[in-house]
Order: structure tokens, then C-alpha cells, then sequence
């Protein structure tokens, strides 16, 4: 193997394929980044046998071949390689020989045929969705699932998408919190319908290397217990979780009918505010609304650490009053992840779940999106 790239596109390779490097793993392979050269490319491939990654990047290829390097110590390097245009590649004698301008390093190599096989997007795409629009998706959902090490519940681990009638839908849940954002797509065959569950912390990944991306489209393809997103030179592969996810459509609260309209920034910075005189072990701030008022009342209390009180402005006077607490850490979660200047939180009883949504002129982003939220009891 022998080739010569331009820095920055090996950059944006090995950074884009480290995204799918495992941690800790009793198989050093995959601790590895596979260089393969192909016409007129250079492909990266990483796996921890739950993703995979594939980038391609330009290369002018004088000699075919491949090999796998410790992907820590590519990615530590080629970010601080001198500040030069081109990049050499030369793998001989089990090493690589890396060249840059004034700099060369001798590389060891892994075996390559230790490396796993990834498999591939087989035929047309499902569908396509616009790159922007999925990343904010993500990013309005994923957070709102359980981390892996919290739960033996794998289901609540995941982001539920449920794909048909032209659109797609994201969703994620702890048990005691909802998220939800619907965004349309294109080319899904009619009466075309899938339900699949992708781990969050794998949509994180996904999220990040969408963000370094320049292309306007993701291709989906489903294949034997896979799903592989596309987007320019980029191929990422999960696995999907053989799980069922909760009927989380029948929990959404359809007819709460008090609308506490607030402004997003103005709630967000009280909330973080009082969330500091929380108590520790319910994180509980209380919202008290009085009929026809225009203020909502935020306040919190503990016995270690004291109480506040603060009053946010609301666009529209409250139809009724209510007295109804909510762990702070999650409606700051959702509001600080939105970009609309106005919300809503729609309420029915102090121990019904609420159902916070932008409202006024919606920002793009928040289009579609749902959050849902159960109350703490108050004592």
C-alpha cells in the first residue's frame, strides 16, 4: 500500500471512523482503524461489533493494499502532524511509514485479516431524510433514554424509529419522561411501514459524524438485524436492539387544557436557577399558576441547602390555576435542546403528566417535537 492524501481529508477520516473504535475490548483489533485503498480512495473502517464506520476519502493510489493501525495513537497523530498539504502512506514490513512535510513516523500494524467483516447497504435505500432536520431529531430525542449501565430494561435504552406514511418518527423514554420528533422524509415506497430500536448512545455517535458532514441527504437501508445510515462518503452501521419499546403513543396526554405559554429562555434560566434549592434526592421545582395571572410562580426548596423563589413573565395570562412540581433536571434538558422562542407546557392536574411543545413562531427545528413529563408528587 502506497498513497498520498491532503492532511486535512485524513483528518476528517480518522476522526470521522474513530467515532465507531471500541473502548475496552478483549479483541485488540478492534482497537484498530483499517486503511484500505481503493480507485482513487482511501477507505477508513472502524468497528466495536455494535457500529461500524465507513469513510472514504480522496487519495492519489500508487500501490494497492491495506492495513490496520492502533486508531488512538492514529488519531493523536495525524491532528498534530506539522502544518502541511499532503500526507504520505507506505505500508511495508508489517509498519506504515507516515510522512508529512518535515515529520515521519514508523507505525506498527494489527493484523489485518483479524479484521472483522462490516457489511454493506444492499440495494435501493428506504428512504431519504434531510441530514439537518435528523441530526436535530436526534438531538431532541436521544437524551431521553436511559443510559445502558442504569438499567437491566435494554428497551429503554434506545431511540424507538417508527418509519411509514411519509414520514419518520423518533422517539425515546426513561419511564418518566417522553420525547418525541416527527420529520417527514422521501422516497418511502406507499404502505411502506418499520419500527426499529437503535441504541441512544449509537444516535449520539451518529448525530456527531452527520454534524462534520457537508451532504443534504441520509439514505436508510434495513438488512438482516442492521441499520446503515449514508451520507456522502460516509457509511455508519448499528445494530439494531431486539427489544419492543413501550406503547409510548398511549401515554402522550391528548386533552390537557391549561397552557402555561412562557418564554423558552426566560423559563429555562429561572429553572436552572432554582434547581440549585432543589432537593437532592427529587431534584423537585414547584410551578403555582393563579388564575388570570400573568407571572408563574418557580420554587424550590431543601433542607440542606435553603429555598428560592422566582416569577417568569407568561405571554398569555393563565386561564386557570394549578400547583403542579417537576424534576427540574428535565424540562432544562428539553428546553435548552430547543430553539423557539416561546413554549408551551399544556397541564391538566397536579398529578397528570405535562406535555411541553414550542409554540408561537416555531423555530424549523422544533417542528414536530412532543416532550412529556411526569410531575413529583407534592407532599
Amino acid at each position: 500500500m502506497e498513497l498520498e492524501v491532503l492532511r486535512e481529508d485524513l483528518v476528517f477520516g480518522v476522526r470521522t471512523a474513530g467515532h465507531a473504535i471500541a473502548g475496552k475490548s478483549s479483541m485488540p483489533i478492534l482497537s484498530g482503524i483499517l486503511l484500505r485503498t481503493l480507485e482513487g480512495e482511501l477507505e477508513l473502517c472502524a468497528t466495536d461489533l455494535e457500529r461500524a464506520i465507513r469513510c472514504r476519502i480522496s487519495a492519489q493510489v500508487k500501490a494497492q493494499g491495506e492495513a490496520v493501525l492502533n486508531g488512538q495513537v492514529l488519531e493523536q497523530l495525524v491532528t498534530r502532524l506539522p502544518d502541511e498539504d499532503h500526507v504520505l502512506l507506505a505500508a511495508a514490513d508489517g509498519k506504515v511509514r507516515l510522512s508529512c512535510g518535515p515529520a515521519t513516523f514508523e507505525l506498527l500494524t494489527l493484523p489485518a485479516d483479524e479484521f472483522p467483516q462490516l457489511a454493506l447497504p444492499e440495494g435501493e435505500p428506504l428512504c431519504h431524510i434531510d441530514r439537518e432536520a435528523f441530526i436535530q431529531a436526534i438531538q431532541l430525542t436521544a437524551f431521553a433514554a436511559v443510559k445502558a449501565t442504569e438499567t437491566t430494561r435494554l428497551a429503554l435504552t434506545g431511540v424507538n424509529v417508527v418509519i411509514g406514511n411519509g414520514k419518520i418518527k423518533l422517539a425515546a423514554t426513561n419511564g418518566y419522561r417522553l420525547a418525541v420528533r416527527e420529520i417527514s422524509v422521501e422516497g418511502l415506497a406507499e404502505g411502506a411501514s418499520h419500527i426499529i430500536l437503535i441504541d441512544a448512545q449509537v444516535m449520539n455517535n451518529l448525530m456527531r459524524v452527520l454534524g462534520t458532514i457537508a451532504a443534504g441527504e441520509v439514505a436508510l437501508h434495513l438488512s438482516n438485524g442492521q441499520v446503515h445510515f449514508t451520507s456522502g462518503p460516509v457509511v455508519f452501521t448499528s445494530r439494531l436492539i431486539q427489544e419492543e419499546f413501550p406503547d409510548f403513543e398511549r401515554v402522550i396526554p391528548r386533552e390537557n387544557d391549561l397552557g402555561l405559554f412562557l418564554p423558552r429562555e426566560d423559563f429555562l434560566a429561572t429553572l436552572r436557577r432554582l434547581e440549585i434549592t432543589a432537593a437532592e434526592e427529587s431534584g423537585a421545582v414547584t410551578l403555582r399558576a393563579l388564575t388570570s395571572s400573568n407571572t408563574l410562580e418557580v420554587s424550590s426548596a431543601s433542607r440542606e441547602k435553603g429555598m428560592g423563589t422566582e416569577r417568569v413573565r407568561l405571554v398569555k395570562p393563565a386561564p386557570r390555576g394549578i400547583e403542579i412540581a417537576f424534576k427540574a433536571e428535565y424540562l432544562v434538558e428539553a428546553l435548552r435542546r430547543m430553539e423557539s422562542d416561546q413554549v408551551v407546557l399544556w397541564l391538566s392536574a397536579p398529578d397528570r403528566a405535562g406535555l411541553l411543545e414550542p409554540a408561537g413562531d416555531i423555530a424549523p427545528g422544533d417542528q414536530g417535537f412532543i416532550y412529556v413529563c411526569m410531575p413529583v408528587r407534592l407532599l
